[in-house]
């Protein structure tokens, strides 16, 4: 029997925290009321003007909101426009705050005791476009041709929840599914010389970069990551089958060129057989006419240039 498997998302909570500023001047009276109170004491103590053990607590009071004002200090922090901080205390999701300025929050809203001790606020979220730009993959398209492929993908964080407790790390995990997506969609279209209508890597611009935009929304909507935009910037043969595939679209290139000169030259013959005909110019046998098509064919599908024979004779002697 298979364990349940627990596939919860976690969801983000945009809240609104104190004014920095305003809490700046809570911060600065805290710290001037801890030393005027200190000095107060030392003073009154000195004029005997205190109990030992009321000096004493009057002196751990002003250390208490002293160091009270300092650690308040390190709740202040600023946002810049697009970017959010993820508010975590004691392992527990708490909220987002996405208000550019600058803020104070409980000094404990870190996402670690390193992180406290340090100052590191990681927990600091772009929420500005980026661009992830792959390297170039080898995969095999759909008819087992290896292809080289690369393509970059404009994204942004829209779930900063999801980003930060969902993956382990989102910036990895966007690099490794963009290219397991890129993979994916490559080996579901052929190169090129699809069947009719069929849509392919090199000819279908616009359907492939939705279709791949479609495949990473679905990859990375469990990172809390938003696709902007995706498209292929690079696609080629692979070194190995290059000169081949060259040669054979080379010749196909010959081949397409050959048949409209052939279907011009065979419509200006028959032009040519009309007028003749027609305006009573001159009157040709069968067998005069296939002399005639013969040769205008082969002027006019010849690739030198032809040179004239004058026949001083006929067809018949």
């Amino acid at each position: 029997m298979s364990a349940k498997k627990n596939t919860s998302a976690t969801h983000e909570n945009t809240i609104r925290v104190p004014n920095g500023w305003l809490m700046l001047i809570v911060n600065i009276g805290l710290l001037f009321a801890g030393v005027t109170l200190f000095v107060l004491t030392a003073r009154a103590g000195a004029a005997g003007d205190l109990k030992a053990a009321e000096g004493i607590l009057r002196i751990v009071a002003s250390f208490l909101i002293e160091g009270l004002g300092v650690l308040f200090l390190i709740g202040h922090f600023t946002l810049q426009p697009n970017e959010a901080r993820v508010l975590i205390l004691f392992g527990s999701y708490k909220g987002t705050v996405r208000d550019s300025g600058f803020h104070w929050a409980n000094p404990f809203y870190t996402r670690s005791l390193s992180g406290f001790l340090l100052r590191k606020q990681s927990s600091k979220i772009s929420l500005r476009a980026h661009n992830f730009n792959s390297e170039k993959l080898k995969v095999n398209d759909k008819r087992g041709n290896p292809v080289e492929i690369a393509a970059v993908v404009v994204w942004r964080v829209a779930d900063t929840a999801q980003a930060v407790f969902d993956v382990d790390d989102y910036n990895s995990y966007i690099q490794v599914q963009s290219e397991s997506a890129i993979r994916s969609i490559a080996s579901l279209y052929a190169y090129d010389q699809g069947d009719a209508n069929e849509v392919t890597l090199r000819g279908g611009g616009d359907e492939i970069a939705h279709e791949l935009k479609r495949e990473l929304e679905v990859r990375l909507t469990k990172a809390g990551v938003e696709v902007d935009e995706a498209r292929l910037t690079h696609l080629a043969y692979a070194p190995e089958i290059a000169s081949a595939m060259l040669r054979r679209q080379q010749a196909e290139a010959v081949i397409a060129a050959r048949e409209k000169i052939v279907l011009g030259a065979v419509s200006m013959v028959e032009s040519a057989l009309k007028q003749l005909e027609a305006k009573s110019i001159v009157k040709l046998d069968e067998e005069r006419k296939a002399a005639m098509v013969s040769n205008l064919l082969v002027v006019l599908c010849g690739t030198a240039e032809a040179s004239p024979v004058i026949n001083t004779g006929t067809l018949y002697t």
